[in-house]
């Protein structure tokens, strides 16, 4: 047993020398108080990045399919009064979406950006007393109502019975509507009336829209859109302006979800044209993205770049007034993963922290005392 522990002595890599034989001085002392101070500062600085979550980031291909991308917008238009605006969506699969009402909400503002009046967009047209019926009487008591498209019907049962309505037929024919005082449920609803009321106001437009997970575009144009020999066209007829402003301010624009850390490139952004009339273009590359936080939860969302152009008039030729936003889907995805800083590794710093200050210290007080010493003899 003996022979162990004497063994196990010769293994000592510490040998303790006796403290008769120490040799303390002030230096030694201040290095070793400033070689504390430095350990504390740095183990807490270690410990501060355990504490703190970093996310790594890796590329990989996106493999889903069948789902929806969720646009969630918040675009202010100065210059552009609420009854003029509208919002179509379309993709390259073919499906349409044209004046889109459905969690659209507009505001009405001033010149000052001041608030007049809220609303969520509406479907139908107001209720009114004694319309023209298509035969050219009066609505009476207990009839059906059945207003005239004035010559727009494309059978003998077709009724048109708002404004709308009517319009939507002349723009399924191809015709212009010149005159709409002369339409009975423009004038009796005050569709021209309205317009001129407004004019001089700016609009706020704000919602989602849920679409196909293709290339696509949405667009605020204005005047309503319609579709005409497979041709996506504008009746601009009710304006009766040649100049359009349509300088706009994107407060919001996210495809997805929000995540810690997401930034869109849009968010603020503020146009204001230097000629009048003409086609902005944003064109964005949406990269999908799933974010998982430290406790485990998911969050599936996009992320997006942007480029943007401005098509004004060519050869006399002015394109329809509006602000186009293209999109087309990248086939890599991003994972964003939270992650802690191993115990393990935190360890390995501290214990590298503690080891090389005292190491450091130890060659920097050895220096000074062995400097000292070779001073003094030659004194």
């Amino acid at each position: 047993m003996d022979n162990v522990l004497h063994k196990l002595r010769k293994l000592d890599a510490y040998p303790k020398i006796n403290e008769d034989f120490y040799s303390r001085t002030f230096s030694g002392g201040l290095i070793t108080l400033v070689s504390f101070i430095v350990i504390f500062l740095l183990f807490f600085s270690e410990l501060r990045l355990y504490l703190h979550t970093v996310s790594e980031s890796k590329l990989v291909v996106d493999t889903s399919r069948g789902e929806t991308l969720h646009i969630n917008f918040d675009v202010t238009f100065p210059a552009v009064p609420c009854s003029l605006l509208s919002l179509d969506a379309m993709d390259i699969s073919g499906e349409q979406h044209l004046d889109i009402r459905h969690d659209i909400f507009k505001k009405r503002i001033d010149a000052h950006s001041n608030v007049i009046e809220v609303k969520q967009d509406g479907i139908g047209a107001p209720k009114i007393e004694k319309p023209l019926q298509r035969d050219g009487g009066r609505l009476e008591h207990n009839e059906k109502y059945c207003g005239s498209c004035f010559g727009a019907e494309t059978s003998d049962d077709d009724c048109c019975n708002s404004c709308e309505e009517v319009r939507d037929a002349y723009r399924k024919k191809g015709w212009a509507l010149s005159n709409m005082d002369l339409i009975d449920q423009c004038k009796r609803e005050g569709f021209i009336q309205k317009i001129k009321d407004q004019e001089g106001e700016g609009c706020n437009i704000h919602g989602s829209l849920e679409v196909n997970k293709v290339a696509g575009n949405f667009h605020f144009t204005l005047g309503k859109s319609f579709h005409q020999s497979n041709v996506h066209l504008h009746d601009l007829l009710a304006l009766e302006k040649d100049i359009y402003n349509i300088s706009h301010r994107i407060n919001k624009l996210a495809f997805g979800n929000n995540f810690p850390g997401l930034v869109n490139p849009l968010d603020g952004v503020q146009w204001v044209p230097e000629t009048p009339n003409g086609l902005y273009q944003y064109f964005i590359k949406v990269v999908p993205t799933k974010y998982t936080d430290i406790r485990g939860r998911t969050v599936q969302s996009n992320q997006y770049s942007v480029t943007e152009h401005f098509r004004g008039a060519e050869s006399g030729r002015s394109p329809p007034p509006g602000v186009f936003f293209f999109y087309d889907i990248s086939p890599i995805k991003v994972t964003l993963k939270e992650e802690h800083e191993t115990f393990l590794h935190f360890m390995t710093h501290i214990c590298a922290i503690i080891g090389g200050i005292f190491t450091f210290a130890g060659i920097i007080d050895s220096f000074i005392y062995h400097g000292q010493r070779a001073i003094k003899k030659t004194m």
